[in-house]
């Protein structure tokens, strides 16, 4: 049987499939897609993001392929109201400029390089579960046995549909053409007509996108009926023609496709055996780019939660915290890209609002309480009353011998001690010690999840004993070491 089956390759999940094999899990991968998608939705990964793939070691190879924008040489954007960054509390002060092809691959490569099976051209089309696990029923008749399965299949998503999970929400109201193609307009005059146009029009762009390209979108004339079928290139000509006046000599496209503004979040991220991640769990307007990051974020806190039942020491409700966490957190992204939405409205309104909240964004708390928003530093998970770092994450922070995040690549919960005078003994098959000091820590110690959120802070020992249990399950009979279960 297969520990875990992975419904979708795109880069939820990849990630999730490789931060499962972290731990050992043995996890197939299944993509309809015959070939990795040439289309670019996102364009970029924000701050939390970059601090992931740092924690696991994968940030070198994203940097080799990207182009990093420092937060403080341009204004961010809200709801295309532009403000100087406020100062972020991270190791990583940057934006991630960097195509969604290349991350799906990075993605792909990382997973296929810990062992992950990947199967293209493979579409599932039935599932079924029982108290040991879920039958998989693919489109070729095949059927498939796995202990869990994760339906990271995007917004359609098959998995959901077949679990009866409702999908409450909007439906879209507005739809935009988007696509990659070839221009015979000079390129100083494609930037003058679309500047032109942006002062109106801020969901109106067109911009070079490398290798003689341009990324194009426009406004749709309405909604399709199915957003599965692209647009014709002279439908793509004549909205361009209607927005700028011209359409610039679009030809040779590489791709076409549209999107639109639809926000819908699942009731719920878990049935028994099955659980919904990325867009599968919720979709909502691309405005702060925050879709891609935040199914990457969805793995990154599924991942080791999944490998601890699978593994059998999960404590009680641990999978379980997997929606109780990441529910609250795509409900906060669909409000403010719902926020956003409005804001962007040329009726009077919605900018007589904007203007309201354009001057409140001169005030630095707002403008850095809307920002940690989008680029998700600002996520808190609840765990309770206590210390103001519980239930945030750490960010990355230099130690006598290295920094923070280049201990943390396996996967494993962190004992972060500069006392030195703690222990672990017990639970050290899935926690690390590191009896290391900080000057950018003035706390005595910190007890880091997996994925980095801070889940104890203190130096009794006693109170550390009390608080293992919750996320690492009962000790070891033996405090002999265990490295992993076998793959």
């Amino acid at each position: 049987m297969i520990d875990v089956i992975v419904a979708g390759g795109g880069p939820t999940g990849m990630m999730l499939a490789g931060e499962l094999r972290l731990h050992g899990v043995r996890v197939l991968v299944l993509e309809k897609e015959a070939e990795p998608t040439r289309q670019v939705r996102s364009l970029g990964l924000h701050v939390r993001s970059i601090e992931v793939l740092d924690q696991r070691g994968l940030l070198e190879r994203f940097l080799a392929h990207g182009q990093q924008y420092a937060l403080d040489s341009y204004p961010h954007n809200f709801a295309g109201i532009h403000k100087p960054w406020p100062g972020l509390d991270t190791a990583h002060p940057y934006i991630l400029g960097i195509p969604q092809p290349t991350t799906d691959r990075l993605l792909s490569e990382r997973a296929a390089e810990a062992g992950a099976e990947i199967r293209r051209d493979c579409e599932l089309v039935g599932l079924s579960q029982d108290a040991d696990g879920v039958t998989a029923e693919l489109a070729d008749g095949t059927r498939l046995r796995s202990r869990y399965l994760v339906g990271c299949d995007g917004g359609r998503s098959t998995v959901r549909k077949l679990l009866g999970v409702g999908f409450p929400g909007e439906p879209a109201k507005v739809e935009w053409l988007l696509g990659e193609m070839e221009v015979t307009a000079p390129p100083e005059t494609v930037a003058a007509v679309v500047a032109e146009v942006r002062t109106t029009n801020k969901d109106f762009g067109v911009g070079p996108s490398g290798d003689g390209l341009y990324r194009a979108v426009v406004p749709a004339e309405g909604v399709a009926e199915d957003r599965a079928v692209p647009p014709t290139l002279e439908e793509f000509k004549r909205r361009l023609r209607v927005f700028a006046g011209t359409d610039f000599g679009v030809h040779a496209p590489r791709w076409l496709s549209r999107f639109g503004d639809a926000t819908r979040l699942a009731e719920r991220f878990r049935s028994g055996r099955v659980l919904l991640a990325g867009d599968a769990a919720h979709v909502h307007p691309p405005l702060g780019g925050q879709g891609l990051n935040l199914g990457i974020q969805d793995a990154f806190n599924l991942g080791w939660k999944l490998a601890a039942e699978v593994d059998g020491w999960a404590p009680e409700g641990l999978l379980e915290s997997y929606h109780t966490e990441r529910h609250p957190v795509a409900a906060a992204v669909l409000d403010n890209t719902r926020a956003q939405a409005e804001l962007l409205s040329t009726e009077p309104g919605p900018q007589a609002v904007r203007r309201v909240v354009s001057e409140l964004m001169d005030f630095e708390e707002v403008n850095r309480y809307l920002i940690e928003k989008v680029t998700a530093i600002g996520v808190r998970y609840d765990f309770g009353e206590g210390h103001e770092l519980l239930g945030t994450r750490m960010r990355d922070i230099g130690l006598k011998r290295g920094r923070l995040y280049g201990l943390m690549r396996g996967g494993r919960g962190l004992l972060l001690d500069p006392t030195g005078r703690l222990s672990v003994a017990g639970w050290a098959d899935r926690v690390d010690h590191a009896a290391d000091v900080s000057e950018e820590l003035d706390v005595p110690a910190v007890l880091l999840r997996p994925d980095g959120h801070v889940a104890w802070v203190g130096e009794d020992q006693r109170d550390l004993l009390g608080q293992l249990p919750t996320w690492f399950g009962a000790p070891l009979k033996t405090a002999v070491p265990v490295t992993g279960r076998p793959s």
